[in-house]
């Protein structure tokens, strides 16, 4: 007998059922919604890369170090009071749409959004009255005024996700996109004019990172003021149902908020302690084998501004393409469906194994020219990030993995088990991060490889969890071409750098196209050989489009899929 299912589940099947009764409607939506997202959110990203270069010139990466330590507090006190409320929200909001029930959702919305607004004026305000003995406790005194400056973010945060987490229930993606969209670019413009402002009146270096700082909060309030119009808007335009009018106590409401919620929370929140682990390690480790506090900060910024800021692109992006996959896994789990169940568990693990191995070797071979192509005025802070990414580019696609096996453990409502293998990690990352940080020979090196034994630690946990459910996937096949393929192409176009180096010297265009050439030879390699399906293809974000153009190049031929 299967077992119990949870809300999360229960919700994404109904509206799995929805779409196949309506596939002309109701998937156009769905997937339109998921593409709108992923563009947003590959938007996002560059923008807060670019946002770092001018930055970068501001501050230096000591001033960058200062920027990052607080952020990375905020970071955990917004996961805390964001991470699985919005999704809550969402759910109970769509439950309650679907049984054409609007007073509920008004009583959800307003149970909600009180909820939200306390805990963003007391989270905003613990951390305004923390951020001394915080910053002393991670050696990085001088990010007291960036982290008071962006305390306040923490409430207008809350107020924006109540909103989205509204929009996203009745399936609107649009409010969510141009919002996340414009607190990028708000946080871009407002922090290099604070910043600017600071620097022609003199300001020291942490008098610099507490402008950003504020640059972020001005941002944020864009965003929500944005989202709050937007809201009002569609109410006005709301027609009311004639359906159910039960609603349910607000104590019930806050109790099924909070139930769907806290797992969500408290995963999110490990996987982002692990880089207050980074943080708090890298400083005082790198203080105690007899760096001062600005070197350490001054390595800390390298790390985080150049390195990590290239090394999260790719699992964020993976993460929204791995979107459509789960209510598909959900709706065949409730069907008993085990064979549509190992199909898209393959699925997943195929798509990110195709992506994300080629990718990692590619970041570990062009790290540099990578680098010298975004940061090419930062030759010091440069050449200490270069080699660290380098070796996170063996993480990217652990890190890709670690988002696709969540996911495969939420469809089956295991969501204790991602808990407890990012315990697992984080414990990992702590125990080898003090250890070889500690070590003179090895110092900040100690960062990416402890990322990579506490990235491998999760996927191998969880791994193992899912083949509880799922055991007759051929993990050798799935790994096995994607880095034979990733290996054959990534060197090619680096030989090809060499030689265009050699012959022309540097330049842009001596790394862009190496690097255009391996994702072109990959691609048609990939479908030539067999190796990328068309299957795979349609799985991702314009992937009707992208099949239609390698069938018109005779790369694709017409498969199984198409007799189904």
């Amino acid at each position: 007998m299967m077992r119990k299912r949870c809300l999360l589940i229960t919700l994404i099947n109904r509206e799995v059922k929805i779409m196949n009764t309506k596939p002309n409607t109701t998937k156009k939506v769905f997937f339109s919604g998921v593409l709108l997202l992923t563009l947003s959110t590959i938007l996002v990203k560059f923008v807060g890369l670019f946002y770092k270069i001018p930055m970068l010139s501001y501050l230096g990466s000591e001033g960058m170090g200062y920027f990052h330590s607080a952020y990375e507090i905020y970071a955990i006190f917004c996961i805390i009071a964001t991470a699985g409320l919005p999704v809550a929200l969402s759910v109970l909001v769509s439950t309650a749409i679907a049984e054409r029930n609007e007073r509920e959702v008004e009583r959800i919305w307003r149970v909600s959004l009180t909820l939200f607004v306390i805990i963003g004026f007391v989270g905003s305000v613990i951390m305004w009255a923390l951020a001394r003995p915080i910053c002393g406790w991670i050696r990085s005194e001088n990010a007291l005024g960036c982290m008071i400056s962006i305390a306040p973010t923490l409430f207008f945060v809350c107020v924006s996700s109540a909103i989205r987490g509204y929009f996203q229930g009745y399936q609107k993606m649009m409010p969510t996109a141009i919002s996340q969209l414009l607190e990028a670019l708000g946080k871009l413009v407002f922090g290099l004019l604070f910043a600017y402002m600071a620097l022609k009146r003199g300001a020291g270096v942490p008098t610099l990172a507490a402008a950003a700082g504020w640059g972020v909060t001005a941002g944020t309030v864009l965003s929500t003021l944005y989202l709050t119009v937007e809201k009002m808007r569609f109410n006005k335009k709301l027609t009311k149902s004639e359906g159910e009018n039960r609603t349910q106590s607000e104590c019930s409401v806050r109790k099924k908020l909070l139930r769907i919620a806290v797992p969500i929370t408290l995963g999110s929140f490990l996987i982002s302690l692990t880089k207050v682990v980074d943080m708090s390690m890298i400083l005082r480790r790198l203080q105690a084998i007899g760096y001062t506090s600005a070197q350490a900060n001054e390595a800390y910024g390298s790390y985080t501004t150049l390195a990590i800021s290239v090394f999260a692109l790719l699992p964020t992006l993976l993460n929204s393409i791995s979107l459509p996959l789960v209510p598909l896994l959900s709706s065949s789990i409730a069907c008993g469906d085990k064979e549509t169940e190992g199909r898209m568990i393959e699925l997943s693990y195929r798509i990110n194994a195709l992506i994300a191995i080629p990718a990692s070797i590619g970041i570990t071979l062009f790290a540099k020219p990578i680098l010298s192509l975004l940061f090419v005025n930062h030759v010091q802070a440069l050449e200490t990030a270069a080699p660290l990414l380098s070796m996170l580019g063996i993480s990217v696609f652990l890190s890709c993995m670690i988002t696709a096996t969540n996911s495969v453990l939420h469809a089956y409502c295991e969501v204790k088990k991602p808990i407890y293998s990012t315990l697992v990690g984080v414990l990992v990352k702590g125990i080898t991060a003090y250890v070889l940080i500690g070590i003179p020979a090895i110092g900040i090196w100690g960062a990416p490889i402890s990322s990579f034994f506490c990235n491998a630690a999760i996927v191998m946990m969880n791994m193992h969890f899912v083949s509880k459910f799922c055991s007759k996937i051929d993990i050798k096949s799935l790994f096995v071409q994607p880095t034979l393929l990733g290996l054959l192409t990534v060197g090619i176009a680096y030989g090809e750098h060499l030689f265009l180096r050699y012959r022309f010297g540097e330049g842009a265009l001596i790394t862009l196209i190496p690097m255009a050439t391996a994702a072109v030879l990959y691609l048609v390699l990939g479908c030539f050989l067999g190796a990328i399906s068309e299957e795979d293809i349609l799985a991702l974000p314009g992937g009707m489009k992208l099949r239609t153009v390698l069938r018109k190049l005779h790369l694709l031929s017409r498969n199984k899929l198409e007799k189904t």
